[in-house]
């Protein structure tokens, strides 16, 4: 298993917890017979073929595949480390979770890291309450108390060693400062605060875990003496002379620009299911268009959108609103935000691109106009497809044949990163109606999806007898304490027959495993999805039922060893290359299966 956390912890966990009320913290399920259904929030898709079953506590998503424990949906849902799901699964049932080897605790597990980071926060938090400059600031900018305590917004003092003398209490703490990259080194070697007479705002990670800092300075006026403070910290004079607006914490174990937005997990406390999500660029503007009561904003943490985000955004909402400014570089960080999405523009999402007056933002303008007034501005937000084509044909005169050709040339290489569906179709289709071109501009033909009821029917390979026994395994792990050890039909040469054996092994070693914690077992080896799937099997009859069939399938699995031996022994027999011993075996099997004949040669 991943990281140091024991298995038969997971089988506790596993046991302990119920997917259907995991699932349904996030995703809103209905009940059908055994199972309970939704929309798979995986995918996006207009019926539902996302199923969670109680019973053998794991999920199925006919549509894209997606399957798994209860441990495997947060680590999707919620993009989460393994270690991090099963910690927070076991804090949901007040299970405290161990690791092998004592008390030492493994590299991977950053416990420390984050509580410096939150006692940072806190300290920050203090500092604002003691400052009269950064809390008139604040009010000033129409932060009220109550944004700055939702946001945990803080003030980072003036001075070098501020944060590392309340904090770096000793050389432990000292580096676990510097690798959360709270500390700069100067010339001479010298540590210092990295955040220095800044507003900060704290970075959460999705379980509301302070993992990194973004500090933004009140103005721009250098101290009266830099040289001769920078020559006192052993930092290059002038430093504080030439500080960035907006400075954010470098890269860490813990964060990567790339991969987090600012305010999603206030927006995912705010918001009990998400139709829509805003992006916008500064963290002003998101808190402010929160404070408005539009709780869907997030904003990007001083980086283009990337792949990262768009997938992250598009898993918690069908709908995301880009907001701009209107001039040159936000039309550019416009289009880079498109080309992250196009990928990802699978049926059912959409995208919009909003751009601002010129010299407003979304604070300014949320303030100026209020909710409404912005909402409506949402409201008129351009889709992607519109975005596209009227960008593209920017400085293209479409009027001429020429213009044409090259608008085709443009959106070609575009169009090919979006995936399989009506929208793909549709924009090929756009392209054809403002260029008047077909020939190699028309979408490739999409491999079509099945319907869930077919993908449902085909769900499951050929059930073979060793399938078959495996399907009846995972239905109920406990039969396993029924199989003989060693497996009488180890030596069967079929495909599946070790991956039975290793099943029974597992469920046999582990003593109350249900369906999911044995799945979870596999869920890194190549055999995991066919795994899932025989495991939707559903088998008519009682437990009783069920195992006379599992015992029967075993003894035909005994029996099939048997006459595949009984074959080769035949034609060793036959080629006249039987020693001895194997003469005795060929006899004893024949005296077995009741047949009567001489063997030759004895």
């Amino acid at each position: 298993m991943p990281g140091l956390i024991p298995e038969r912890f997971i089988d506790e966990l596993l046991a302990r917890v119920d997917i259907v009320d995991v699932v349904q913290r996030h995703v809103p399920l209905k009940r059908a017979g055994r199972e309970w259904t939704a929309r798979c929030p995986f995918h996006d898709e207009r019926s539902p073929s996302f199923y969670v079953s109680p019973a053998k506590q794991f999920f199925h998503c006919f549509g894209c595949g997606a399957h798994g424990s209860a441990i495997k949906f947060l680590m999707d849902y919620e993009r989460l480390e393994f270690p991090d799901a099963v910690e927070e699964l076991a804090q949901s049932v007040g299970l405290k979770v161990p690791r092998e080897g004592g008390d030492e605790r493994p590299r991977e597990d950053k416990t420390d890291l984050y509580a410096l980071l939150d006692s940072a926060a806190r300290f920050y938090q203090d500092e604002l309450t003691a400052s009269e400059t950064a809390r008139a600031y604040c009010e000033q900018r129409g932060l009220d108390a109550a944004a700055c305590r939702h946001f945990r917004i803080g003030w980072a003092p003036a001075g070098w060693d501020g944060l590392k003398r309340a904090l770096g209490t000793n050389d432990v703490r000292l580096k676990l400062l510097e690798q959360a990259g709270m500390l700069s080194t100067g010339e001479r070697g010298n540590k210092y605060d990295r955040f220095r007479e800044r507003l900060m705002f704290p970075i959460m990670d999705r379980r509301g875990r302070v993992i990194a800092f973004g500090g933004r300075v009140l103005e721009s006026k250098p101290s009266a003496h830099p040289a001769r403070e920078s020559q006192k910290a052993g930092v290059p004079a002038g430093t504080s002379q030439h500080s960035p607006k907006y400075l954010n914490s470098p890269e860490t174990p813990l964060f990567h620009k790339g991969r987090e937005l600012f305010a999603f997990w206030q927006v995912r406390q705010a918001n009990t299911r998400l139709e829509r999500l805003l992006v916008v660029e500064g963290y002003m503007d998101a808190i402010a268009l929160h404070q408005a009561g539009i709780t869907q904003a997030v904003a990007t943490l001083g980086t283009a959108t990337t792949h990262e985000h768009a997938e992250l955004l598009f898993r918690a909402a069908p709908d995301v609103v880009f907001c701009f400014d209107g001039d040159r570089a936000g039309r550019s960080a416009a289009w880079r935000a498109l080309e992250s999405v196009l990928p990802r523009m699978r049926d059912g999402r959409q995208a919009f691109f909003l751009f601002l007056p010129e010299g407003e933002d979304p604070d300014s303008l949320v303030r100026a106009e209020g909710r409404a007034g912005f909402e409506a501005r949402i409201a008129q937000a351009l889709p992607l497809s519109e975005y596209f084509y009227s960008e593209l044909s920017r400085d293209v005169n479409v009027a001429t044949l020429d213009g044409r050709a090259r608008l085709a040339e443009h959106a070609k290489p575009l169009l090919l990163k979006l995936p399989d569906g009506a929208f793909r179709d549709l924009m090929y289709a756009e392209l054809e109606k403002r260029t008047g071109l077909n020939s190699g501009t028309t979408a490739p033909a999409p491999l079509r999806a099945p319907t869930r009821h077919a993908a449902a029917a085909n769900a499951t390979p050929h059930r073979t007898l060793v399938r078959s026994a495996i399907a009846m395994l995972l239905a109920e792990p406990s039969l396993a304490d029924d199989a003989e050890s060693p497996c009488a039909f180890a030596a069967l040469d079929k495909p599946g027959v070790p991956l039975l054996i290793e099943l029974l092994d597992v469920a046999r070693a582990r003593p109350g495993i249900n369906t999911a914690a044995l799945l979870e077992n596999f869920s890194q080896r190549p055999e995991s999805s066919a795994l899932q799937k025989l495991a939707m099997i559903e088998f008519p009859g009682d437990a009783d039922a069920l195992r006379a069939e599992f015992a029967d399938a075993l003894r035909k699995l005994v029996a099939q060893t048997a006459q595949q031996r009984l074959d080769a022994l035949v034609r060793k027999q036959s080629e006249g290359t039987l020693d001895d011993e194997e003469k005795n075996e060929l006899r004893g099997l024949l005296a077995r299966k009741g047949q009567a004949g001489s063997i030759a040669g004895t």
